[in-house]
């Protein structure tokens, strides 16, 4: 019999998974550095016996040994990546098929930084996992599991590539740091709510921790999500003993926290890091007498970007409606170039004015407006954390958009036109996304309310067929100009009342457009905005400049008791008498003269033309010493307390790189005295294939004003103490992300202090802690790329 998923084959057991591919591979004797998925080719046998030892113990799923199998990492081996991957999917399938169970594809992370952060394409993502897929498929895998991951928007690339060129069922899991969130910084439930709505047939973590520490962010997953949930732990935290990396946890340890899982709602589980056949054994006898808990449908609407997810009726929700070419001779102007640089500015401002989302659109007739919905939506994301509203009528732009967009985005819209839903919710449901339905069809839009509330019903009952669950549906019943049909205002906000009651979807109002034609628009737009928000409206468009609006806004929550405690209504305007208009102040975002706010938002452009003004008048070692410096360290700040997120860290120092750029060619062109701080080795060390932490690292490195001698992967000991001998060097960083290199580690630092050389050495890596790294014998620990400058800032402050 075949099944479109696993689960209905085990119906209401439990699903196990086997254990680690790594910790089995590295007993039988595999080397540091040597690529694991080529024993495939060249010695199956090992293959085999891994497996059929986790079959043996009890698994139901084993994993096809091609976790790390793309093209990017094979390019310098002598391999066909179509061979291994072929031939571990080959090797799993014979072995399963002697007890009946199932294999999945393993697709692991590509090994290089996404774009904004890094120079990986989502489009090349993309490609290089369609290959993995199409060739695990060919080869008879049974569903896909993608492990491991650390980026949403890598993630979501493997996702795309696996549902669209195979029918196979796709699993997810995400690894996350003690801190509660990926390395990219996406939480829990952000992982949640963008990988439920991509259509994963089940979703989790696996790696980084152990099934204790686990616990906290498991907690969080079940809370949110409606599918299946599977967790793959390592056994515990690893140690290092001199010798050999060391997990404590025992099997039985292991399964108890399992157990506990099991009985929160787990129902998919397996083992990473450092657990063999015996951890899967003991899992499985653990839950032998436990019954699974049935899933259960989570009932509550959200958006999110990579790092923020923002929930429709948590109290009221703000559209930020200002990038829209609608009046806007500047925007016009800039889409029509191609320019991007009131689109940065205006997420920026829209943010820093209370937006909760953005809404996007780059409607004109004489541009490519696929292309400039794609442009805009990657220049936001580099610059904000803020959801966006994808905004056109067309519908291959509102596709192209939701394919490059890095979370779960609004789309706007839909509406009760046959041939528009269609167009549109095919995209919706494969994409994923909250879609906007306007409460108009082919006859326009009905005078009464109880005309617009059939269109919704319409709208909804349709959305249905094509597996749109309504939650997911926001109701605009449009609002019309006072000026013009003056009529309807009250029956628009008479629909908004009706479509709550009868459907309990959530709904969004355009709130400006009410006062079009009449003088003094802000008071009818708050009186109106004031009414709708008593009919029930969620999710209200507005000029976030209009302060007024905002009061409306605030001092509703408190009146519907949705701001418990006016705890929010308080924080506002419990320090101060009155709060300006944003008209009245002075609008910080067009001061030319703000290095520090352009640096801080990562905004390029400004920060070039705000260098280039300075060096006019400034020295250049001042505008670094006061303008750069503090804005580094504010960035640096906001890092440390998760205000914002790598990406966001990243972004900063690219844009200090651009400052530092036009700094150095004028230094060049008056004689001052450079301002490099300094030379850096980085190397991930001999044996360890894996570079992405160090690359983070180098990144942040040379825009924080160093000069990096990078040496890349798998770098040989005496290449790393002749490079530093000769280069006179004072600081060597050395990565290592494998258990079985920290050996090679310490050697490269006793290989350093052997020739007396006179340098610091700090280390980093996935496995390592602070107890390594004193065991080792480094000088120091860095946790993340951003301690690693604080490090280095204080190694050349000597």
């Amino acid at each position: 019999m075949v099944f479109r998923n696993p689960l209905d084959k085990f119906d209401k057991k439990f699903i196990f998974f086997d254990g680690a591919m790594g910790t089995m591979l590295q007993r039988s004797g595999l080397q540091p550095g040597e690529l694991p998925e080529i024993l495939n080719v060249t010695n199956a046998e090992i293959i085999k016996k891994i497996h059929r030892g986790y079959l043996e113990a009890g698994a139901d799923i084993i994993i096809s040994n091609t976790f790390g199998a793309n093209e990017l990492k094979y390019n310098s081996s002598n391999y066909n990546i179509e061979d291994v991957i072929t031939a571990g999917v080959k090797i799993a399938k014979e072995e399963a098929a002697c007890m009946g169970k199932l294999v999945a594809l393993d697709l692991g992370p590509i090994g290089q930084i996404m774009e904004p952060a890094g120079n990986l394409s989502f489009e090349t993502a993309y490609k290089l996992f369609k290959n993995q897929v199409i060739v695990g498929k060919k080869a008879g895998a049974d569903l896909v599991l993608i492990e491991t991951m650390s980026d949403l928007y890598e993630t979501k690339a493997a996702i795309l590539a696996a549902k669209e060129n195979t029918t196979l069922p796709v699993f997810c899991t995400m690894t996350f740091q003690q801190d509660g969130r990926t390395l990219m910084g996406t939480d829990p439930k952000t992982m949640v709510v963008t990988l439920e709505a991509l259509g994963v047939d089940a979703l989790g973590v696996n790696c980084s921790l152990g099934p204790s520490e686990l616990q906290g962010i498991v907690d969080e997953i079940l809370e949110y999500s409606s599918i299946p949930v599977m967790v793959q732990p390592n056994a515990g935290l690893p140690r290092y003993d001199g010798k050999n990396t060391i997990y404590d946890i025992t099997p039985e340890e292991f399964s108890r926290n399992m157990a506990i899982m099991a009985k929160k709602g787990v129902r998919i589980f397996g083992g990473c890091c450092g657990t063999d056949p015996e951890f899967i054994k003991a899992t499985v006898s653990a839950l032998e007498n436990i019954q699974p808990i049935d899933i259960k449908e989570k009932d509550y609407t959200a958006i999110c970007s990579s790092t923020n997810t923002v929930i429709l009726g948590e109290g009221i929700k703000i559209i930020g409606e200002r990038i829209n070419p609608t009046g806007r001779e500047i925007y016009k102007k800039q889409l029509k170039s191609g320019d991007v640089s009131y689109i940065e500015k205006e997420a920026v401002t829209q943010k820093e004015e209370g937006a909760h989302i953005l809404g996007l659109n780059v409607g004109l007739p004489e541009i490519d407006e696929v292309k400039m919905m794609e442009k805009a939506i990657k220049a936001i994301q580099k610059v904000v954390r803020l959801p966006i509203d994808i905004d056109s009528p067309n519908p291959s732009v509102l596709e192209a958009g939701a394919r490059v967009y890095n979370g779960k985005p609004i789309i706007n819209s839909v509406n009760g036109r046959k041939n528009i839903m269609e167009k549109v919710f095919p995209i919706v449901k494969k994409y994923g996304g909250c879609i906007i339905a306007l409460t108009i069809d082919e006859k326009g839009i009905p005078d009464s309310a109880e005309g617009r509330v059939k269109i919704a019903e319409k709208i909804i009952k349709t959305a249905a067929c094509y597996g749109i669950n309504k939650k997911d549906i926001i109701v605009d019943c449009l609002t019309l100009t006072a000026s013009a049909q003056q009529r309807e205002v009250m029956e628009t906000v008479k629909a908004v009342k009706l479509v709550k009651e009868k459907f309990g979807v959530k709904t969004v109002l355009g709130v400006s457009n009410i006062s079009y034609g009449l003088p003094r628009r802000c008071i009818l737009n708050r009186t109106f905005l004031a009414m709708a928000l008593d009919a029930g409206l969620d999710l209200p468009i507005i000029n976030t400049q209009d302060q007024g609006v905002k009061d409306v806004v605030a001092a509703f929550e408190v009146l519907a008791n949705l701001d418990k405690e006016a705890d929010n209504y308080i924080s506002i305007y419990g320090s101060k008498n009155d709060v300006l208009s944003k008209n009245d102040k002075e609008d910080k975002g067009e001061s030319e003269g703000d290095l520090k706010s352009a640096i801080i938002d990562g905004i390029e452009d400004r920060a070039v033309r705000i260098t280039s003004q300075l060096l006019k008048n400034k020295m250049a070692e001042e505008i670094v010493n006061y303008n750069i410096i503090p804005a580094l360290d504010e960035v640096g700040r906001m890092y440390e307390s998760q205000d914002i997120f790598l990406p966001q860290l990243i972004q900063s120092a690219e844009t200090v790189k651009k400052s530092f750029e036009i700094i150095k060619k004028k230094i060049l062109e008056d004689g001052e005295k450079n301002i490099e701080k300094g030379n850096i080795v980085l190397a991930t060390v001999k044996g360890d294939i894996h570079d992405i932490g160090k690359n983070i690292v180098k990144v942040l490195m040379e825009n924080y004003g160093f000069d990096v001698i990078d040496l890349g992967r798998d770098v040989d000991i005496e290449k790393i103490v002749n490079t530093v001998r000769e280069n006179d060097i004072k600081l060597v960083g050395l990565s290592a992300l494998m258990t079985t290199t920290v050996i090679n580690m310490k050697k490269t630092i006793d290989a350093l202090r052997e020739n007396e050389l006179q340098c610091k050495i700090v280390v980093g890596g996935a496995v390592l802690n602070q107890n390594y790294a004193d065991m080792i014998g480094a000088d120091y620990y860095a946790k993340d790329a951003r301690e690693a400058v604080k490090i280095a800032e204080e190694v050349f402050s000597v």
